[in-house]
């Protein structure tokens, strides 16, 4: 390994263990530990003290990480509920919002105060599904019906901005990129077709699964490493971002083991969040440019806000008008706040742009930056919001229902 390399990951694996400890010792969690692994990421990257850079072993690793953060996200995905009255409902918020978007960076764009308005776009409609997870996982709301609120509205905003980069930015055009993103779709569908084939309950294949998951060959870790790596590597051919290869590998792994496998999931979150995912989010802080972000604050606070507009405003529409959900006005503003938390997304559309030359860095990383504000803000008032609630008294007429 070279020594540059070497240090590098040293002071990046530093950081992943600082981060967790900080996070602790905060009241209440209010700060995301996402946040100060991005907060860490700044300081010892090269636009601060440069301890660490993003080359060679590190990059490889950063990629795996935000492959195992999609894989994750997608596997916690319930198809049923995506194709029910709450998925439903998420698709065509989505759609609002796009539009919305469209229209608002087509304005800006006019007046000569944007440029990329189609990643622009993008950018604002997504919500980062796998940023979430964690976050949702320690305060217990995955399983509510809060929690599948967002996870429905996070799954649509992770994929279909996904689809739409693959789409509209692609350098094939919008049909040549819609005629691969569709071969990606059937190889995708091939795939998933196998796992309940090779693993029907009393087949041999799973039987050696079972037997050797608990010894040193780990076959199921390995198996799933295999599916995601298959999946990003068949992205990479046809061109496409690895989210999508690492989306569709945590839907096919669902389709696999339907009922969930609390020891795979124990294995896979030791290996995602206790090693790879700190390194995505740490070598994603390294990525903004301080003097960039703090060059122009109006910059970065239009951003923030056309976050909260464009993402936020009709997600919160939607809660409200959804009666049968019967969320209270706390819980539908909690929703709209997890739904407009963007970042992944942020890095990675922003990351296309600035590589076809329609944006330049210092833009990239004011975006990168809205999007950490959002991670870092957001989640906390909708925690804030939800403490409140917990601590309101019961009125007597409550009391006796």
């Amino acid at each position: 390994m070279d020594a540059a390399v070497a240090t590098s990951l040293f002071w990046i694996v530093v950081a992943a263990v600082v981060a967790p400890l900080i996070a602790g010792a905060v009241p209440r969690r209010l700060v995301p530990e996402v946040v100060l692994l991005l907060v860490a990421g700044i300081v010892i990257g090269p636009n601060a003290l440069g301890f660490a850079e993003v080359d060679g072993g590190i990059d490889m690793l950063r990629e795996l990480g935000l492959g195992l953060l999609f894989l994750l996200a997608g596997y916690e995905i319930d198809p049923a509920e995506l194709r029910g009255r709450g998925g439903r409902r998420a698709l065509i918020t989505w759609c609002v919002c796009m539009a919305l978007a469209l229209v608002t960076v087509a304005a800006l764009g006019a007046a000569g105060l944007v440029r990329a308005e189609i990643a622009v776009a993008i950018a604002l409609t997504s919500t980062a599904l796998g940023t979430l997870l964690p976050i949702l996982a320690d305060r217990g709301l995955v399983d509510t019906p809060l929690g599948r609120s967002v996870l429905n509205h996070g799954a649509v905003g992770e994929l279909l901005p996904v689809i739409a980069m693959a789409t509209l930015l692609g350098a094939r055009g919008a049909l040549g990129s819609l005629l691969v993103l569709a071969a990606f779709a059937v190889v995708a569908v091939i795939v998933a077709l196998l796992p309940p084939r090779i693993l029907r309950e009393g087949s041999q294949f799973l039987a050696f699964v079972r037997r050797t998951s608990m010894t040193t060959a780990q076959t199921s870790v390995r198996l799933t490493m295999l599916l995601l790596v298959g999946l990003i590597t068949l992205a990479v051919v046809f061109d496409l971002d690895v989210i999508l290869g690492a989306f569709a590998a945590g839907f096919i792994l669902r389709r696999a083991i339907p009922t969930g496998d609390a020891l795979l999931e124990t294995k896979l979150d030791g290996l995602a969040y206790g090693f790879l995912i700190p390194i995505f989010f740490v070598t994603s802080g390294m990525a903004i440019d301080v003097r960039a972000v703090v060059g122009a604050p109006g910059v970065l606070g239009a951003f923030l806000v056309l976050l909260i507009l464009v993402r936020g405003v009709p997600v919160f529409v939607s809660t409200r008008l959804d009666r049968g959900a019967g969320f209270d006005t706390s819980e539908q503003l909690q929703i709209a706040l997890y739904s407009t938390t963007g970042l992944p997304l942020i890095v990675a559309v922003t990351g296309v742009a600035v590589a076809a030359g329609e944006m330049t860095n210092a833009t990239a990383s004011i975006l990168v930056a809205a999007g950490a504000i959002t991670v870092l803000i957001l989640p906390m008032v909708a925690g804030l919001l939800r403490q409140s609630d917990r601590t309101q008294p019961v009125s007597p007429a409550d009391a006796g229902r």
